[in-house]
């Protein structure tokens, strides 16, 4: 990730912001922090997931990658999960917005996934960093998949923290989702 300003943004001042290209960004620390390209396998990933939960749920309740969340730290931050699974509520609201942003009012997602890219500040921002955003949020159910490792680490919100279980093989993922019926091995080599 590259640090792309110098002088600290309110999150008005954030939400505002418009540089008038493509890039994406997540909002940390009063800082706008250009999101580098996906990997072409942490895409498929994620887009494979998408395609599956296509199945289940209709349209506007899957974001990929289009949908950031606000999130609490020592100031508001804003992260871009690789996909999220909206509540049907959820999704009535942002659909009557203008900007993909989920804020702070609005009630969480259901579901946030990421892929993880390889790199020990990448893992500490995915297993603790997001893991502690995401539970504050009260995010019901969040996954952190592992390409590298070939895991899935699933976290479950019981009682305002998050209880996790690790995936791997064929071993079929206990989700909030049941309906999904995918394995970690099946996610990871993007198999139906």
């Amino acid at each position: 990730m590259t640090q792309t300003t110098k002088k600290l943004m309110t999150f008005e001042e954030y939400l505002r912001y418009d540089d008038g290209t493509d890039k994406k960004y997540e909002f940390i620390g009063g800082e706008l922090v250009e999101m580098p390209p996906e990997s072409p396998v942490n895409s498929r990933i994620s887009f494979f997931l998408a395609l599956q939960f296509a199945k289940l749920l209709p349209e506007e309740q899957i974001c990929h990658k289009d949908t950031e969340i606000a999130v609490s730290g020592s100031q508001v931050q804003t992260r871009l999960p690789d996909l999220m699974i909206l509540s049907e509520e959820l999704a009535a609201i942002l659909g009557q917005t203008n900007r993909g942003t989920i804020n702070l009012e609005m009630p969480p997602p259901e579901l946030i996934i990421e892929v993880a890219s390889p790199g020990k500040t990448n893992e500490e921002r995915d297993y603790r960093f997001k893991r502690s955003e995401y539970s504050a949020r009260a995010v019901p159910e969040y996954w952190v998949i592992n390409p590298e490792e070939r895991k899935i680490t699933v976290y479950k919100l019981v009682a305002g923290f998050y209880e996790e279980e690790e995936y791997t093989g064929n071993v079929l993922i206990q989700s909030r989702f049941a309906a999904l019926e995918l394995t970690a091995e099946q996610i990871i080599n993007r198999k139906r």
